[in-house]
């Protein structure tokens, strides 16, 4: 099975110019790979990721946006498929990082483990869905998933993490929050 962080370094070789919307556990290994002005990190809002790349999406047509969500953070707000469906954006990729467990709030499991993402995103209406279970597979496909017309549904199925330690003053700086606002002016 993969591991988040290994995916999200393979993920990184990809991302220039995109947007890039992640919280909680996605946005930790997200920006441990390094700061970029174009990283949009939702304050505390599990769930929201996914409207809030939507709204990129929408109000950016002219760039790519790549949502980074856990399987937890998405049952939260679990209509965001359909929504971003109906709307249809042709430059929104999703993320979905499915571990099993609502890791934020300390690794409880999701209710059904074996809940199948791909499956919801093809039967709402997204473009593409796909399903990674190995590392080999994704670094192969990564780039082709994140080219494609969207919108885009990827499950990278990983295991879950330790304990992660949450910087929110880091995370949610001010000062990122200005620059990605001023970049996107």
């Amino acid at each position: 099975m993969m591991k988040r962080d290994e995916c999200f370094r393979i993920l990184k070789r990809h991302v220039t110019d995109e947007v890039v919307v992640a919280t909680y556990s996605s946005a930790v290994d997200w920006l441990a790979l390094g700061e970029r002005t174009l990283n949009y990190f939702s304050v505390g809002a599990m769930g929201l990721d996914s409207s809030h790349a939507l709204g990129l999406a929408l109000g950016r047509p002219d760039k790519r946006i790549i949502c980074l969500q856990g399987d937890g953070s998405l049952l939260m707000n679990l209509g965001s498929l359909v929504t971003i469906a109906a709307a249809a954006p042709k430059n929104l990729v999703h993320l979905v990082v499915q571990n099993r467990t609502y890791e934020a709030n300390g690794g409880h499991p999701i209710p059904n483990t074996g809940t199948d993402f791909a499956a919801m995103a093809r039967s709402a209406g997204y473009a593409h869905a796909h399903e990674f279970s190995e590392l080999a597979n994704f670094e192969q496909q990564a780039a082709h998933v994140l080219k494609q017309e969207g919108p885009v549904l990827a499950t990278l199925h990983v295991e879950p993490s330790g304990p992660l330690t949450y910087d929110y003053p880091k995370l949610y700086d001010a000062a990122r929050r200005a620059a990605i606002k001023a970049e996107l002016s």
